[in-house]
């Protein structure tokens, strides 16, 4: 019941099913294929060596991502040749025999076999290669096809939200006429980032793909998605306006998918573009999202993640070219409060002083600070910039040149 049940729901396809069941019934031990995530594509019968991982994935389709994270923690991924993975007793997980599905470059899966004894016979050893040379013919022409079909997506999605208003037209019609997308009522255009991992080529395009590829149809949208080396695009149509939390947390599922399928050295940035009526406009989102995108890379208390509809005037601070946005933007005045050491406080006084209109009664009781300490706080930051917080220029100059100091001092070694 179990073996007809795999056949019957995994995506493997019929000829990858008879060859890990053909080598599953050579062997005696159980085997199973998975794709470059380590997602689950074709697995055989028990044979009394299952483990919990190898249980639960099968009933659930996919491995825990602690399980995946393992894997990919011992470089499996990017293996050139055969290998053991180690087991782990605390995930209930044995040792496998595993076998990188190459062909002409591709990294197209990953052979695995419960081997708890950890020694496998020459013999077997050579049934194993056999089977993986025959499943690597099989998927490479399913590869080929679908890459096909990727890069046409891509270049529609792309031209979509490029900067030709002709080319934008044209590919309009061509997602609507084929039936790829609806016109409208909400489209929202995402961009992820990566950075900072190092490994085989391609492995964060698959990553990327992999992450996405839950948001191409939802309950309440249709989507595709255009993936560039470290960087894709999704463009989703709504049925309804979708709400701010919905978003982030489809953009903090890309996050932690990304964390899950790549190693922890790499970085994931996510900027969540405007809503607009309608998909002529996806350029206009897309524009926002790169923006969302720089604020996220930028401001760390995003965590990762920036929306265009939350930025506020950040929105306009970063239409600033990079090569622009230097400390040297931030107004001197400010700039010898916040050079003098120790100033820490005085700088959270001011921030906090500002962001409640100059309401002293409202400033201290956020600080938790008695008024006529927090006066004293004010005049120093007074005497020390030269500027009259009650005067409302001098407090937009403070105001603005803290935002810029928010965004010049963002990490160097992140996507942009």
């Amino acid at each position: 019941m179990m073996k007809r049940w795999i056949q019957r729901a995994l995506p493997g396809g019929e000829a990858l099913q008879s060859l890990v069941d053909g080598l599953a019934e050579e062997l005696g031990r159980s085997v199973v294929l998975d794709d470059p995530l380590v997602r689950l594509m074709c697995a055989s019968r028990h044979f009394g060596d299952e483990d919990p991982v190898r249980v639960r994935t099968l009933l659930q389709g996919i491995a825990d991502d602690e399980a995946i994270r393992h894997v990919v923690s011992q470089g499996v991924t990017g293996w050139t040749r055969p290998g053991y993975l180690e087991g782990r007793d605390d995930l209930g997980l044995k040792p496998r025999y595993c076998v990188p599905i190459l062909e002409r470059g591709y990294m197209l899966g990953i052979l695995m076999v419960v081997a708890k004894d950890g020694d496998l016979t020459a013999a077997e050893t050579g049934a194993i290669a056999r089977t993986a040379r025959a499943v690597a013919a099989e998927m490479y022409a399913e590869r080929l096809a679908a890459d096909t079909d990727q890069e046409q997506t891509r270049d529609l999605v792309n031209r979509l939200v490029g900067a030709d208003s002709a080319q934008r037209s044209a590919a309009r019609r061509r997602l609507l006429d084929d039936g790829l997308l609806p016109a409208g009522p909400h489209v929202v255009v995402t961009v992820v980032a990566v950075a900072g991992l190092r490994g085989p080529s391609g492995r964060v395009g698959t990553a990327l793909r992999g992450a996405l590829e839950p948001f191409r149809q939802t309950r309440t949208a249709h989507g595709l998605s255009a993936v560039d080396q470290d960087r894709a695009v999704l463009v989703q149509v709504f049925d309804r306006e979708p709400a701010e939390e919905e978003l982030e947390l489809q953009a903090r599922g890309v996050v932690r998918s990304l964390g899950t399928f790549l190693d922890r050295g790499a970085t994931t940035l996510v900027g969540v573009g405007g809503r607009r009526a309608e998909l002529a406009d996806a350029w206009i989102s897309h524009d926002q999202a790169r923006v969302a995108l720089r604020a996220a890379r930028r401001m760390p208390r995003l965590g990762g993640i920036g929306d265009w509809e939350r930025l506020g005037e950040y929105a306009v601070l970063l239409q600033l070219p990079d090569e622009a946005l230097d400390d040297s933007l931030v107004p001197e005045p400010l700039r010898r409060l916040l050079d003098g050491g120790g100033n820490a406080r005085l700088e959270e006084t001011l921030r906090c002083f500002l962001e409640n209109a100059g309401s002293v009664p409202r400033t201290a009781e956020i600080l938790e600070v008695h008024r006529t300490s927090l006066y004293y706080r004010l005049r120093q930051i007074q005497e020390m910039t030269g500027l009259d917080l009650d005067d409302g220029a001098h407090r937009l100059v403070l105001h603005l040149g803290l935002r810029l100091w928010d965004l010049v001092r963002a990490p160097a070694d992140q996507p942009s």
